[in-house]
This record gives structure tokens, sequence and C-alpha cells, in this order.
């Protein structure tokens, strides 16, 4: 039993370990050696902390026999992406001139995960400033799809995706700026949660400085191989931080959540071509959450296009003030063209262009706010197109731009800061497909109450898939 300890939940874990089922020692020693039979192979993970996450275990344990209480993530591993400081790591953000950027301090949310009692049994593998949709970078390697090394496990929380895929954490942690988490997550057929700006404290204390648009857009969040641990993760991670000024004590559950949900399905535009698999899983979700007892009805949200476009402009434009110049001096050769690539042709705005623009935003998420008001839980795809090709990104700008397009359901929604979830659904042609419910800024509880709607039909698991 020991041995296979490594393809438990999280919530399973925990309650094992409180009832002394087994002990956060042999979980952790289990999921350990699924890293060293998976990792090598893969490379989700650029660091592995194995003395740590032994000594933590052990900790646990003791305070369990002691007659101490154990937290709700007690004996549970989990990964931290290379982003996201860990005291005494290095937060190299995928870049070689960053490999000795140790990290003074946790995060807050690394330490809300540690005081949960979680395990920290390595660090997920990103691209180089996490500003890809792929997973690779001259610091720590590429990783690889576990389903099919020739598509993208996703980006830029591709690590933690694959990691979570093949039974290497329970939880994996991860950032959305504009599909971080929620692309990995359908590329490598896993739960991914996009929350709602300011749900959870962001705070680097070896960077800390934000820029506009990722106060306004950046997130965290987890990725995970059940909707139920998602919200686990969730409680856990969206403890207060004073080092966060934009967080915010939003209940985690408010009382229209059983309420039979109406559902907008937004499966077709006039511009966007999407691939066959993609409807094929919108149309069995939707079906799945009309069995379920949903109202859906098939519809446009407002301003899709335009708010896709306007993530780019906004982002852009922050970008060229705050980022290039760390780019050039400290990004690779790929992350450097993949930027390059993807701002060629997007004009830059002037002081009163871009003032206009976040007074655009504003006026969009009013009309979404109304929107939502009549179809609280919106299904949509993650991307239009299945999973690309490995640095299919870097081919041409004509390319670049198509993949851009490809995303506008994920950048649209990370625009205004909304909170979205991806699900798997199926298998086809030997890869993941999924779906993103998306809701109003801090309803994660619908999201996820319709999540548990499709998981439950789908009875998908990427684990049961990969390692039989």
């Amino acid at each position: 039993m020991s041995s296979e300890l490594w393809r438990l939940n999280a919530g399973t874990i925990a309650h094992g370990v409180r009832t002394k089922q087994f002990s956060a020692r042999e979980v952790t020693e289990a999921v350990l050696d699924r890293i060293d039979a998976t990792n090598p192979r893969i490379n989700a993970l650029a660091e592995v902390m194995r003395n740590e996450a032994l000594a933590a275990a052990n900790t646990a344990d003791q305070r369990l026999a002691e007659g101490n209480e154990l937290g709700p993530l007690s004996g549970v591993p989990i990964t931290i992406k290379i982003n996201t400081d860990t005291s005494g790591h290095a937060t190299t953000d995928g870049c070689v001139p960053l490999m000795d950027h140790v990290a003074k301090s946790d995060s807050p949310l690394v330490s809300h995960l540690r005081d949960a009692g979680a395990i920290i049994v390595g660090r997920s593998n990103a691209p180089a400033f996490s500003l890809r949709w792929f997973t690779d970078n001259d610091a720590h390697g590429r990783t690889l799809n576990p389903f099919n090394p020739d598509v993208t496990p996703g980006g830029s929380s591709g690590g933690a995706a694959a990691a979570v895929a093949m039974g290497m954490c329970a939880i994996g942690q991860g950032n959305d700026y504009g599909g971080s988490i929620r692309y990995p997550a359908f590329a490598c057929g896993v739960v991914g949660l996009r929350t709602t700006t300011g749900r959870i404290s962001s705070y680097k204390a070896s960077g800390p400085n934000r820029g506009i648009t990722s106060q306004l857009m950046s997130v965290q969040g987890p990725l995970t191989r059940t909707v139920a641990d998602a919200k686990i993760a969730l409680e856990v991670m969206s403890k207060p931080s004073a080092l966060d000024p934009n967080w915010t004590p939003a209940p985690l559950e408010y009382s229209d959540g059983k309420d039979k949900l109406t559902v907008a399905l937004f499966k077709h535009h006039r511009n966007y071509r999407a691939d066959k698999s993609v409807v094929s899983a919108l149309n069995q979700a939707a079906r799945w959450l009309e069995i379920a007892g949903c109202i859906v009805e098939e519809v446009e949200p407002p301003h899709f296009e335009e708010a896709s476009e306007l993530w780019r402009h906004l982002v852009y434009d922050d970008l060229r003030r705050a980022g290039l110049a760390a780019f050039n001096e400290m990004g690779d050769a790929a992350i450097k063209r993949g930027v390059a690539l993807s701002m060629e042709g997007v004009p830059e705005l002037d002081r009163d262009g871009y003032l206009e623009a976040l007074m655009r935003r504003f006026a969009i998420m009013r009309d979404w706010s109304v929107f939502f008001q009549r179809y609280p839980v919106l299904l949509l795809p993650n991307s239009w197109e299945r999973q690309f090709p490995i640095d299919d990104d870097l081919r041409s700008r004509s390319r670049s731009n198509e993949l851009v397009t490809a995303q506008s359901p994920l950048l649209c929604t990370a625009m205004m800061g909304l909170p979205g979830l991806s699900v798997p659904v199926a298998i086809d042609q030997g890869l993941p497909t999924g779906v993103q419910l998306v809701s109003w800024r801090y309803r994660e509880d619908l999201v996820l109450k319709a999540g548990e709607m499709i998981e439950r039909a789908s009875q998908f698991s990427a684990l049961d898939l990969l390692a039989p």
C-alpha cells in the first residue's frame, strides 16, 4: 500500500494522515520515489527538495504523536513554481543569471501552505519570466507533456500541471496572468483554478514591485487532479496577508450558491475557428450540466474579441515600460523571440491612449457584471485550438498572432481579473480535452460547483491514463 500512496488525492492523504492510516513520512517517501521514476523523463520539477520534504513529514508525524491537531493539508505533497519565493531556494524565473537569486523568506501563500501542513517536495518548471504558453528555459530545460512530448504541456505553469498529472504531487501551485494555470491544466488533463484578483495574496520579497497589469490581472491558484482538492487548496491559499494590499476578505461561498445554475455556453465566434475536439468537449460538458439540473443557453458574452485585444494592448505596453530591459538582460533566446514576435505589429499607446484603454476596461467589466446577473456561469473553451506543437510561438509572426487569437478565451477573462476553472472532459487522439468555466469576481464557488458536475459525469483521470 505505501508504495502506491502517490496515487492518492490531497483530501484522501490529509484524512489518512490524521487518522493514522499511514504516516506523512510514508506518503512523502512514496511521492519522492515517484518523482525519481518519472521526473527524469518529463522534467516537470526543476528542483527536488528531498531532505526538506522528509524533515517536514517527520515533524508532522511527531506533532500527531504528541496529540497536536494537524492542518487541512497535513502530509499532502505539493510543488511550488520557480517564480514564487520559497525560503532558502533560488527564485530563478527560469533565467540563468538568477540561479543564485535565493529567497530569504516565503511568499505568503507558501507560508499558508506550510502552516496547513503541506509538504513541499519540489519546485515546478516554467518558461523564462513565465511569459510563454510553453515550458522551456536555458536554466532548467524543457518540460514535456506526459501525454505526448511533441506538444506543449502548457505554460507558464507547465511543470506544475505535468507533475500533478504524473503523480509527483497532489497540488501544484501556479500563477495566471493570461492563462498560465488554465492552459497547462487543459494541456495535461488536470484541474486548474485561476482565482479572482485579490483572492490570494501575491507577493515576493525577491521582486516586490509589480507592474500595473500584473496588479490588475495576475493571480495565484492551484492545479490538482480533482475539483475537491482545488477547493481545499483555495481555502488554505486564500488566507490573509498584509503584504498584498489587493487581498480581499471575500467569502468562499455565498447564500445563492445552492440555486439552480443558468449557464451561458459560448462555442462559436465569427472570427475564430474552433477545433472539432474543442466543440465536442463543450457540447459534452453542456449536456452533463443539463443532466445535473442546470439551464444551458448558447450565447456570446459582451465585447469578447475586444476584451481579448485589450489584454494584449495593456499588458504589452506595461511590459515595454517595465519588462523588456530585464528580458534582454537575463532572458533566453526563446523568450526574447517569443515576446518580440507577439508584440510586433501591436502599436504602442501614448499616455492618453493607455488611460482610455483602462477606462474601456472598466466599461467592459460593467457589461460583463450585468451579463453574469443573468448567466452566473460561462462555459467556454480554454483555447480554440488543441494543444500547440512544441515551440509553435517561435515559428513566425503570423503563427504567433494565431496563437494569441486561439487563447482569447483565456486572455479576455484574465483582463478583467475574473476567476476561471479548467476541467478535463475526455481524450481525443491521445490528448486531453477540456473546458473552461468562468464567473464573476469572487464567485469561485460557482465555477467549482459546475466543475464538480462535469467531473462526476466524465470520471476523467489523467493519472489512470498515464499510470494504469
